[in-house]
């Protein structure tokens, strides 16, 4: 692994000077056909026209970020076809895009197109270290991506996007107060940086006491992104991201059938917590020699989390502390040929991830069991993992398009993944015996470990004109997804010593998810309307599952054959009448195990669980003349089965729809009243649903909530 630092390096210096090489400017060929006119950034890290992207990509303005002013992602990304995200506790979440609502390491989450996280240290809360609120847009890939992009982006890629600088300066200040002790204060502004820069400031802090018993929430962010322009050809783009996030973790509690409907406020894990740290800085430079350009990213991580989670009072109390530190380099070379209006990007991306996991076991205090558990109490007992793992990645990837007639364009790219992970314990081999909730239990420890993988992932696309407003496309791409350190190292316990070194020699034999999919879909025009329409068919194979005990609640990650996930999303958006707009997204999708039997059961055939058939997204705006804004959203969740078994004797959650209200009205171009009211109808609603201890539970939603401000801008 040590020549993953040499190979970087050499490719830079030979693309450097290959780029020195200067083309004749690019001309489109005659009769080339009129495109759409919205742009995306996320499938080749550059500006590029959606009518001749091959993928199923949704984007949200900076504006409507803004005007949705979201808590949680899931009030802003259910905007898109297909997605879906459910709150856990805070602004943590569970995302649905082509899969279940899930945990599982099957998504790929960027800001401004660098990974948020290594690969080996996946976290499914990650856009919580995201200042989503001040976005400058986001964009949403579903299904698996370009050749820029490896290991996570399975299920998708969710890209947010900073706030770019402008060249005046500028600020604004808003404040907010709302239902249960909530309330929030953004302030942003920039200027001129010299003659030929600009920086940009965005500051969010947030507070919420919490609708349920000891579930407050409180964050810190701050974005700072400066831009300069180095001589003629050169740009400097310099990202500094910085979050802290302390909560109480019972938000999603989960409840037994009669204390969802009749008690919802109860938590009956108040014990429960998560503190995180996030740093990310990066740099990216541009070189521009006509037809050629040269990208490099250096950037740092810095991710640090300490948990008492909610998730696993019941079978293994503990105190888990991580820490992982990134240094990144991506590079990246694109041409472009007169002949077909070719592109041709050749790049490589290198990370260097050291870390370390710490946990020790609690003792808690219980009183009840099963489902109707509380925990109210706890101290600490043994230490049981206590290591140090690096995670080393590289990646070169080819991408080419080109055009062999004016209406059709084609895509290709390869991507070769090498990542390895490298782990030392700091406890000895064996096994460590805790007394966890009075029986003592037994955790297998692995003294060391050097661990390889490798993947190639083919990439084919093709859009097609038909005419100047409708535009077809159609990829068929090769994705996957290498185990995360915990899931390599972390086993868990079990009531025998056997038993659990059994458990932690198969977390060694784990591999990586293998996954591919087709697509076809139309987009295009009519009039003020643009529309959306993609059919899908996502099949995985070598599935990473946890498999759990519906009676004690015990996990075990398993490789789980293969499952097929199809669907067909659509999105539709324009005006009713002048000053009225409607703007639809819908799904619907077949998700099943096709080969997952294990000892204890045959699922294949079965729907998987977490998986609703239908998700959608409706909102009417309406824009009075004089500067106000009212916009009705309709939100609906299907119904899904709460586990695999797809048994009667626990059947289905029946789904949901919530209705949204929010309203703006500008006094003038400085002062912005606005108002949001959140599950207007007060819908009892569960953001999950599943069984444990052999009891259908479900984590309670917010109720009927409101929030009011006020917005300065100068």
């Amino acid at each position: 692994m040590k020549t993953f630092i040499i190979l970087p390096l050499a490719l830079f210096n030979a693309v450097s000077a290959f780029a020195q090489t200067t083309a004749p400017a690019n001309t489109p060929p005659a009769g080339d056909v009129t495109t759409l006119d919205p742009i995306t950034v996320t499938g080749t890290r550059e500006r590029a026209l959606l009518s001749e992207t091959p993928a199923s990509i949704g984007t949200v303005s900076a504006d409507s970020v803004r005007e949705t002013a979201p808590l949680h992602p899931g009030q802003i990304l259910g905007q898109i076809p297909g997605v879906a995200i459910a709150v856990t506790n805070g602004e943590g979440h569970t995302t649905a895009i082509r899969q279940p609502f899930t945990t599982s390491p099957v998504y790929l989450f960027l800001e401004d197109g660098i990974p948020i996280r290594a690969t080996g240290f996946f976290n499914h809360n990650a856009l919580y270290e995201v200042n989503l609120p001040m976005a400058g847009g986001i964009e949403v890939v579903r299904g698996p991506g370009t050749a820029l992009y490896g290991s996570d982006a399975i299920g998708g890629i969710i890209n947010v996007l900073s706030r770019a600088p402008v060249s005046y300066a500028h600020g604004d200040l808003s404040g907010e107060y709302g239902s249960f002790g909530s309330w929030r204060g953004l302030a942003s502004g920039g200027s001129a940086l010299g003659e030929r820069g600009a920086f940009q400031a965005d500051l969010n802090a947030t507070h919420t006491d919490g609708w349920r018993d000891r579930t407050a929430y409180d964050r810190r962010s701050a974005n700072l992104r400066f831009d300069q322009t180095v001589g003629r050809d050169d740009t400097l783009k310099t990202l500094v991201a910085v979050s802290h996030i302390a909560q109480q973790t019972g938000a999603n509690s989960p409840l037994p059938l009669a204390d969802y409907l009749h008690n919802p406020t109860l938590n009956r894990l108040p014990i429960a917590y998560r503190n995180v740290s996030a740093v990310r800085i990066s740099t990216e430079y541009e070189h521009h020699a006509g037809d050629n350009l040269l990208s490099f990213i250096p950037y740092f991580r810095d991710d640090a989390m300490e948990l008492n989670g909610s998730y696993n009072l019941s079978f293994d109390p503990r105190i888990e502390r991580t820490h992982n530190v990134s240094y990144g380099l991506m590079a990246k070379w694109r041409r472009k040929f007169i002949p077909g209006r070719t592109r041709l990007i050749a790049g490589i991306d290198f990370d260097y991830s050291p870390g370390s996991r710490q946990e020790d076991n609690l003792l808690v205090t219980r009183t009840g069991s099963g489902a109707t558990a509380i925990y109210s109490d706890y101290r600490f007992g043994t230490r049981i993992y206590d290591y140090r793992v690096t995670f080393q990645s590289l990646s070169p990837y080819v991408h080419t398009e080109f055009s062999p007639t004016a209406r059709l364009r084609l895509t290709a790219g390869l991507r070769y993944d090498l990542l390895d992970f490298a782990m030392s314990n700091h406890l000895p081999s064996g096994t460590v015996a805790a007394n966890v909730l009075g029986a003592t239990k037994y955790y297998g420890q692995i003294a060391a470990d050097d661990r390889s993988f490798s993947r190639a992932s083919p990439k084919l696309g093709a859009t097609y004109t038909l005419t100047p407003h409708l535009h077809l496309y159609t990829s068929y791409n090769f994705g996957f997804r290498v185990p995360s350190e915990s899931q390599l190292y972390r086993a868990g316990n079990d009531s025998s010593a056997a038993n659990a070194q059994e458990k932690a020699r198969l977390g060694l034999a784990l591999q990586p998810i293998k996954a591919r999919q087709f697509e076809l879909g139309v987009r295009g025009e009519v009039g003020a309307w643009s529309y959306n329409l993609v059919g899908y068919d996502l099949v995985k194979r070598d599935d990473l599952v946890s498999q759990r005990d519906l009676a004690t609640n015990v996990t075990v990650n398993v490789n789980a054959g293969r499952t097929d996930h199809r669907g067909v999303e659509a999105g539709l958006g324009g005006p009713l009448m002048p000053g009225l707009r409607i703007d639809t997204a819908l799904s619907y999708s077949n998700q099943r195990y096709i080969n997952w039997a294990t000892s204890a059961a045959n699922y294949s055939g079965h729907d998987i669980e977490a998986a609703p058939h239908v998700l959608a997204n409706t909102r009417l705006t309406w824009r009075p003349a004089g500067g106000a804004m009212v916009q009705l959203e309709w939100v609906r969740v299907g119904a899904y089965w709460l586990e695999a078994s797809n048994s009667p004797a626990y059947g289905k959650y029946p789904g949901h729809d919530l209705l949204n209200l929010r309203a703006t009205y500008a006094f003038n171009r400085r002062v912005t009243l606005f108002g949001r009211l959140m599950n207007a109808t007060n819908k009892r609603f569960a953001d999950s649903a599943s069984v444990s201890s052999s009891t259908p539970v479900f984590s309670p939603g917010l109720p009927r909530a409101a929030y009011g401000g006020v917005e300065v801008k100068w």
